[in-house]
């Protein structure tokens, strides 16, 4: 059985680094070769630094997956579904690879990010560096609990890793979609604590449905279920970023369909046909997105070699 990369469905840590890379030379053996190498990286970090609790995971941009692997492509990697609706908007920013590192040490992930630039140096260029951070008790920049629908346990493998039945040569892969988003938060904190439930549909302090959720409350908007069902259909694995000027969330999401984050974009950006979309995104805008294949650790092993 083809193991997933360990960062597909890692759980909550307290610190992340996030690389985006563009490939800017033609040599894609060598490349190939060298994100095996990545994986040893994270294995070293692991062994050394255990109770650090370190995971990591490389993924290849839907644009870029025929140039690194041309043999076969995973059924539904596709571009990014960007979409736009009255002044909200899912842009679609590219890249080729993607690069989660998560840690219990702030200096791990700094540590293993730079051993990483250093080995892929000649062959990329940064396109975009994100440090996400673990807030008060697990919390997005908004006060509200980040993530608590997330599965657990075996489960968590189900949602987020592709299965030998459905596609075979990509058993232990993710589909990962990746979103940055900008918060407004001097605006967001002008709003009553009432008002600000009702945009989430959850409580503040026990994150325990709002009587006053609605259809466009961001907890029913975003959330990764099919209609009727109680089942998560994505694994989230984001985290707050930002600094005094500049805050956000670095959204990703790990799925073993590819339709599973273009449905909740949907429902979250152009909503149903009563008009509510995920009225969140009047204080968040997305300015970044990406559409990617996390391999199973096998499959970039094999051809690494």
């Amino acid at each position: 059985m083809m193991q997933p990369q360990k960062g597909v469905c890692a759980e909550p840590s307290l610190h992340a680094q996030y690389l985006l890379l563009n490939v800017v030379d033609d040599d894609p053996q060598i490349l190939r070769e060298k994100l095996s190498r990545i994986l040893d990286i994270f294995d070293d970090y692991e062994n050394e630094y255990f109770e650090a609790m370190v995971t990591g995971l490389i993924a290849i941009g839907a644009g870029f997956w025929e140039e690194l692997y041309p043999d076969s492509r995973p059924a539904q990697l596709s571009a990014f579904p960007k979409m736009e609706c009255e002044d909200r908007s899912a842009p679609d920013t590219g890249g080729d690879i993607f690069v989660q590192i998560r840690a219990d040490r702030l200096d791990v992930c700094h540590a293993i990010a730079n051993e990483i630039m250093e080995l892929l140096h000649l062959h990329v260029e940064l396109q975009e560096q994100v440090q996400g951070f673990r807030y008060l008790d697990g919390r997005d920049l908004n006060g509200f609990v980040y993530g608590a629908e997330n599965p657990r346990g075996m489960l968590r493998r189900q949602v987020a890793v592709v299965s030998a039945e459905i596609e075979p040569v990509f058993e232990g892969g993710s589909y990962l979609h990746i979103q940055r988003y900008r918060y407004d938060l001097r605006r967001w904190k002008s709003l009553s604590d009432r008002q600000q439930e009702q945009v989430i549909g959850k409580t503040r302090q026990h994150n325990t449905d709002s009587e006053e959720q609605s259809a466009s409350s961001h907890c029913v908007r975003a959330r990764p279920m099919l209609p009727g069902s109680e089942t998560p259909t994505l694994v989230k694995q984001g985290m707050p970023y930002g600094n005094v000027i500049l805050q956000g969330l670095l959204f990703v999401s790990c799925a073993a369909s590819g339709k599973a984050f273009e449905n909740m974009l949907h429902n979250q950006v152009t909503g149903n046909e009563d008009g509510d979309y995920d009225r969140w995104l009047d204080f968040a805008s997305a300015e970044t997105g990406g559409a990617f294949f996390a391999p199973a650790i096998g499959f970039i092993r094999q051809r690494g070699c």
